[in-house]
């Protein structure tokens, strides 16, 4: 049976006595994410007997040692060993990227370039950007099999909202050191793994864990009376701040608070945080949190609005497959409407008729659809569920213009530009970009003028030239998507040069969908 925490002695009072900080885990430097629980320390505590706390140093001791003069066990590496810098999972037969990727470059370069935000790059893009993170390439060659473009790595699909494939990336490494557990204990609490997170932890004796951490495992292990212990003993030590412990507290007994309002939470919230307000009765909305957070609530455990809106979030950023969002949407009827509720009916409406396979009833609800779809910045996972079923539907006029483009954003763009009877200036000008020819087409506008020239006479930039020159493809890739980037808001010339130098390095498919969804999509600063 649980045990009530107000039954450990003296708690209560030293509870809103402690003013000092709570211990921190190691800098990272080169972390795109300032979120990360701070899980594991990098020091080792020594090994406790089951269900009682751990022993803490006192501030300005060292830490004790669990074998007194032996030493501890350390990570190393062999010098034969593969380095973890390389590992992926996509071999570059399927990746389309060649295996030197990273050549001649430096591994803390590579690191910031990769670290740098590109959330708001185009759906192909970010696929790309994506596969690169995945991808199988020989290390850095000053990497020296330390990890740390692993790491960045790691962080960066962490920081899309990519967990399975951050949690698939550190598994498939075999590199064991605190600040990749750290990662991984965060991606299992967002996914609903913390159990074997937990485990973990208490498996690996070269971990030291947090006091936040061990009690909150301890918890989840049934230890309720060890959990108050040990905060009690951190708390007496002063080794955790005021709050933390108040929000353990309340954690490992809400009826010790009972009618107090809940302390703001803290700023930055970490899965850790999240975890516990949750497991209190006070979920955190994870709207305005990382949208990595958007994770835990697309379990069954979250209201349905909840889910679709995180869902929505995590699709759209292209970490999770479409089929996800295509079962909430259609999950059960809309509860309301306006907002998310509005894009459910018109979801649903649309389905049922493809279903039907009634041109007129698609073609009636295709336009609806599809505004809702360009709400939320989700018309290529759209296409993607339903643009190949759509070339089997005859359509005319307005709802044949949209079907011609959603088709356009799915894998099928050529058959369908090839099946295509056109005068329409822009849809020719589509039809020649899904072969890569633009030669005797008129460009319709002022995005289609910057497009062209790649597709005629390429010019990357000089940057991303020098940087190809220079054994660093992946980086003049890295650079590229930016150009392409600042040519969305507004400087046509970087589509260019972004554009050609995609083409230059064999990228082509690439290069035609990102030029495709350029003409086709809003997204224009």
């Amino acid at each position: 049976m649980r045990t009530r925490f107000v039954a450990a002695t003296g708690l209560a009072t030293a509870l809103y006595a402690i003013t000092t900080a709570a211990l921190a885990a190691g800098d990272d430097p080169l972390s795109a994410i300032d979120w990360l629980s701070q899980s594991v320390t990098t020091q080792v505590s020594a090994v406790q007997p089951s269900g009682t706390p751990p022993t803490v140093a006192r501030p300005g001791e060292p830490p004790v040692s669990a074998n007194g003069a032996l030493p501890v066990d350390v990570a190393t590496t062999a010098l034969d060993a593969p380095s973890p810098d390389g590992v992926g999972l996509i071999a570059p037969a399927v990746s389309g990227l060649p295996r030197n990727l990273w050549g001649a470059g430096r591994t803390d370069e590579i690191a910031q370039a990769i670290i740098r935000d590109r959330m708001s790059s185009l759906p192909a893009l970010r696929q790309l950007f994506l596969t690169m993170l995945l991808a199988e390439a020989t290390p850095p060659a000053d990497s020296e099999g330390k990890g740390r473009l692993l790491q960045a790595r790691v962080d960066k699909l962490m920081q899309i909202g990519a967990l399975e494939q951050a949690a698939a990336l550190i598994e498939i490494s075999g590199a064991e050191t605190p600040d990749l557990f750290r990662r991984a204990f965060d991606v299992a609490l967002l996914t609903g793994n913390e159990d074997r997170a937990c485990a973990k932890m208490q498996e690996s004796p070269g971990l030291a864990p947090t006091i936040q951490a061990r009690v909150f495992c301890l918890a989840r292990d049934g230890q309720w009376d060890a959990a108050a212990l040990t905060l009690q003993t951190a708390a007496a030590l002063k080794q955790i701040s005021s709050a933390g412990a108040e929000l353990l507290a309340r954690f490992l007994d809400p009826d010790l608070f009972d009618g107090e309002l809940m302390p703001p939470p803290p700023n930055p919230v970490t899965p850790l945080d999240w975890k516990i307000y949750s497991a209190i009765g006070e979920s955190l909305p994870t709207a305005s949190l990382p949208v990595a957070f958007s994770y835990a609530e697309i379990g069954q455990e979250a209201g349905w609005k909840a889910q679709i809106e995180a869902a929505e979030r995590l699709t759209r950023a292209g970490t999770i497959a479409p089929n996800v969002i295509l079962g909430l949407y259609t999950d059960r009827d809309p509860a309301a409407s306006g907002g998310v509720w509005d894009r459910v009916a018109a979801f649903q409406d649309f389905d049922a008729a493809m279903q039907s396979r009634d041109p007129q009833r698609v073609a009636q609800t295709l336009p609806v659809v599809w505004a809702r779809m360009q709400e939320v910045e989700l018309e290529v996972p759209f296409a993607m569920l339903y643009g190949r079923d759509l070339t089997a539907i005859p359509l005319t006029g307005e709802a044949a213009t949209i079907a011609f483009r959603v088709e356009l954003l799915s894998p099928v763009a050529e058959t369908a530009a090839a099946a295509r009877e056109t005068t329409d200036t822009t849809e020719r000008f589509l039809i020649a970009l899904t072969r890569g020819d633009l030669k005797g087409v008129t460009a319709p506008d002022s995005m289609g003028r910057a497009i062209a020239p790649a597709f005629l006479n390429p010019m990357p930039s000089t940057e991303t030239r020098a940087l190809v020159d220079g054994n660093r493809t992946g980086e003049a890739i890295l650079l590229a998507i930016e150009e392409i980037a600042r040519g969305v808001e507004g400087d046509l010339a970087s589509v260019t040069r972004g554009l050609s130098l995609l083409r230059s390095v064999g990228l082509e498919g690439v290069a035609r969908r990102t030029a495709l969804e350029l003409m086709i999509l809003e997204r224009r600063g």
